[in-house]
Formats: structure tokens, C-alpha cells, sequence
């Protein structure tokens, strides 16, 4: 018992004397159903003040702050907690609730800050990744389509579903997981690790399906030019470019805008160029219209 003692009073020391410890090492159960949904909801303005020296810092510790305050009753471990919270931060915005039930865990465990900040820095870019597969590339388009689609038909409802969908999704997801990310704490960063690769490749693949559906289905150009050869009449479209490959033209035509938005164009310019395209393109030449 004495040897015991002995191994941990030096532990104790070291901690003591480590300024990534926190004074006040006693760990507690405070942070409740009620806090996480309160930080839940902070974390809509994760971005509020963004800036390109420490990015998404500011609404990170703002979205936290609820928790840290109810964990560190000490106000020197507070401060310090919240200087480690102010580094650079950059995630996806919508996933960012499983980094902080995670944090949250370990801030209330009064684990060592450099941990800690290592953990956080280690999840924010894959989960960025994540993010951007999983709703810019799959989850917005698919309920962009719905909506589109209805308001095609003339539906005044297309807007509307497409919000709710979206947001069920959006919000389901932010609840549910920072609500995984507390209960599991540490031991959901090896789960995280195991499937990251697989679900944004996953998610990869169905957003690009999608996109390519949608290309087929909203981008309507057709092009009204005849090539004569002879007395044979060959449509440019229909007897020519439909033959090499259904909907080539639209699938063209999508693929310089994205080019172009490449090449540092701003979507309104192309979105003014599709215009004068197509006025351009009912102007009834000698030969016709070309569109």
C-alpha cells in the first residue's frame, strides 16, 4: 500500500506542476441533456465571426462556453480552458457537434489541454471532408431535386419540402450527434477513424449520381441547327450529338460551367453568361434560331 502511495504522489506532482493540467483535476458529471441541446443550438453561429486568422475559433468557444463554465468552477482553469478553445478551428459546420460532445467528455474529465487540443485538431479536417461529401454533394441536391421537381409541376409546395427535408436531416443529425459524441467520448474518435474513408466515399458516389441525374433532367438545351449535306438534312442534336451519347450537349454544356467556375468565375457570371447564351440563341437568323 505504501509502494502505491508512493507511485501515485508523484503523478499527482507532475500534474500539479504541468501547466497543461488543470489546477482543480476533480472530475464530475455536470453537463445535461438540457446543456448539450443548449450548445446545439450556439452552434448555429459557429461561423458568425468568421476570419481568416483562427477561422471558426470564436464561434467554437462561444457555442462551448455554456459547458466549460459549468465544468470549471475554477476561474484560473476557466481562462485557461478558454484560451485553448480560441486556437485556430475550421470544420464542416453541420458536423461539428460530434467534436464538441467529445471535447465536452474530456474537458469534464480534466484531461490534459494539449490532449485535448490534439484531439479536436486531429477531427476537424476529416470531418470537413465528411461534411462536404455528405450535404453539399448528396444531402443538398437530393432535396434541391424533390423541390425542384414539384415546382416544376407548378407544386407551391417544392420550397417548403425542400426545407423540411433539408432541415430533418440537418437538425436530426446536429442533435443526435452531439449527443453520441459526449456518451461516447474518446472511444467514438477510433469508431470515426475506422469509417471516415468508407462513408465519404460512400457519400461520393451518391452525390455524384445525384449531380448526374439532375443534369439530365434540369439542364434543357437543345440546339435547333440542320447541317446540309447535299440534299440530306442531318439535325445537329438529334441525328448527331443524341446518337454518340444521350443528353451530350446539356452534359457539355455543364461541364464548362464547372470549368469556368474553376478558373476563379464567380457563379453570377455564369449565370449572366447562360443568359445572353440563351437570348442570343432564339434570335431568328436567315438559317433559324440556334436554340
Amino acid at each position: 500500500m505504501a509502494s502505491e502511495n508512493a507511485a501515485i504522489e508523484p503523478e499527482i506532482s507532475v500534474q500539479a506542476n504541468n501547466p497543461e493540467f488543470y489546477e482543480d483535476s476533480s472530475a464530475e458529471q455536470v453537463i445535461t441533456k438540457k446543456d448539450l441541446n443548449k450548445m446545439v443550438w450556439r452552434s448555429l453561429l459557429l461561423q458568425a465571426s468568421f476570419n481568416y486568422e483562427r477561422m471558426q475559433a470564436a464561434g467554437w468557444l462561444y457555442s462551448i462556453l455554456p459547458g466549460l463554465k459549468k465544468i470549471h468552477k475554477n476561474k484560473h482553469d476557466l481562462s485557461e480552458s478558454m484560451k485553448s478553445h480560441m486556437e485556430f478551428f475550421n470544420t464542416h459546420p453541420f458536423l461539428v457537434n460530434i467534436i464538441m460532445g467529445i471535447v465536452l467528455a474530456m474537458e469534464e474529465r480534466k484531461q490534459n489541454r494539449n490532449t485535448i487540443r490534439a484531439i479536436r485538431v486531429a477531427m476537424m479536417g476529416p470531418l470537413g471532408g465528411i461534411g462536404d461529401a455528405l450535404f453539399w454533394l448528396t444531402l443538398l441536391p437530393i432535396c434541391v431535386g424533390i423541390g425542384a421537381s414539384l415546382g416544376a409541376d407548378g407544386n407551391p409546395m417544392g420550397a417548403l419540402v425542400f426545407l423540411i427535408i433539408f432541415n430533418v436531416v440537418h437538425f436530426g443529425l446536429r442533435f443526435g450527434l452531439m449527443r453520441y459524441g459526449y456518451n461516447a467520448g474518446t472511444n467514438a474518435i477510433s469508431s470515426l477513424k475506422e469509417n471516415t474513408k468508407k462513408v465519404s466515399h460512400a457519400a461520393s458516389i451518391v452525390g455524384l449520381t445525384v449531380v448526374g441525374g439532375l443534369i439530365a433532367s434540369f439542364v434543357q438545351l437543345k440546339a435547333n441547327l440542320v447541317i446540309h449535306a447535299g440534299k440530306a438534312e442531318i439535325a445537329l442534336q438529334e441525328d448527331l450529338l443524341d446518337k454518340i451519347m444521350p443528353n451530350m450537349l446539356p452534359l457539355g454544356y455543364t461541364l464548362l460551367m464547372y470549368y469556368l467556375l474553376k478558373r476563379g468565375l464567380s457563379p453570377v457570371i455564369l449565370i449572366l453568361i447562360t443568359v445572353v447564351i440563351g437570348i442570343i440563341g432564339k434570335i431568328p437568323f436567315p438559317f433559324g434560331t440556334i436554340l
